[in-house]
């Protein structure tokens, strides 16, 4: 019985030795994977449910297979994602197109390029501090609504 006791604890000491030098093995593997792994910064408008997949791309480390070291940077609004943009603090910003349009309009010596689109929809919505069950958009005639920064689409919308 001893033997036996003592049999099954090598095999299980044995196996415990294995795996962590299969882990071993495979962060190693990882971290020259990394070096090899072009660096990308992204500067998003802001933190949005509405970029659940990308967040879950990152997780999952999407990126990371296609050779790409992503920096996520939350940027508080378009003019500062597009500020970091111009100056080449990021790569790629995540705003609205209007953005791009604006910086043309002021004369930005770089042209900034659109090349997709994000969203399908915007996720705009309008909350009340009352249960309006029959509301009507022209309840909110003569009415303070709340925005969101100033000079926001939203606001201008």
């Amino acid at each position: 019985m001893k033997k036996r006791i003592a049999l099954i604890l090598v095999v299980v000491l044995l196996c415990c030795f294995g795996l962590a030098a299969c882990k071993a093995r495979d962060e190693g593997e990882k971290n020259e994977e990394r070096e090899e792994l072009t660096k990308v910064t992204l500067n998003e408008v802001a933190h949005s449910i509405f970029y659940a997949p990308q967040y879950v791309a990152i997780e999952e480390g999407y990126f990371v297979e296609e050779g790409i070291k992503l920096e996520l940077v939350t940027g508080f609004g378009a003019d500062k994602v597009m500020a970091a943009v111009l100056s080449g603090d990021a790569d790629i910003g995540f705003m609205g197109s209007e953005s791009s349009i604006y910086a043309y309009q002021q004369g930005a010596n770089d042209k900034v390029v659109n090349f997709a689109q994000l969203t399908q929809r915007a996720g705009n919505f309008l909350v009340s501090r009352e249960k309006m069950p029959e509301f009507q958009w022209e309840d909110l005639k003569g009415k303070d609504i709340l925005g969101g920064r100033k000079g926001a689409v939203h606001i201008l919308m």
